[in-house]
């Protein structure tokens, strides 16, 4: 378990699943989310990618979100990728900060990462906005980098973030 101010991160279970569809399913969050008509069967299905590691993320004994982390295996290009979702509840409360912090300092302490990315869709302002809180800085626009739902391609900012520029 992973502990940060106000969130506890601890691995996904088979017994989160109707609790992060159902945050998934939410027109907030599924809008840069996605996952098809079945909100479960995708968070299923993330948690069957052997490449990710995904923590639920906890406020008050409640689940709120999942983050999840990708760690490039090339010992020449080492960085870890982030992603998160939250309740639409909580946003602006600073809990998804708070989540990326927790894990970014274990992945430091634990695997020496040095370097995260996150890519958010480039219109979504409040993730840039909250990721910037922590101390993420843009690197450029990904042009046409994810299909939507709509079927069209959709800019993203990558941003990345180096150990030692997290903010408090």
């Amino acid at each position: 378990m992973l502990r940060g101010r106000s969130v506890t991160l601890r691995p996904v279970t088979d017994a989160d699943v109707p609790a992060l569809a159902a945050i998934r399913g939410t027109p907030e969050v599924r809008r840069w989310w996605r996952g098809g008509p079945d909100p479960a069967a995708a968070v299923r299905a993330e948690l069957a990618d052997d490449d990710l590691t995904a923590y639920a993320v906890e406020h008050d004994g409640r689940v709120v979100g999942l983050v999840q982390y990708y760690a490039e295996p090339d010992p020449d290009y080492r960085h870890a990728a982030l992603d998160i979702y939250l309740d639409p509840a909580v946003h602006g409360t600073g809990l998804g900060g708070d989540a990326i912090r927790a894990l970014t300092r274990h992945l430091v302490e634990a695997y020496g990462h040095h370097r995260f990315t996150i890519d958010p869709a480039a219109a979504n302002t409040a993730a840039i906005r909250a990721y910037a809180k922590v101390g993420f800085r843009p690197v450029g626009i990904m042009r046409r980098y994810e299909r939507g739902e709509d079927g069209r391609w959709h800019d993203a900012l990558l941003m990345e973030l180096l150990a030692d520029e997290l903010a408090d």
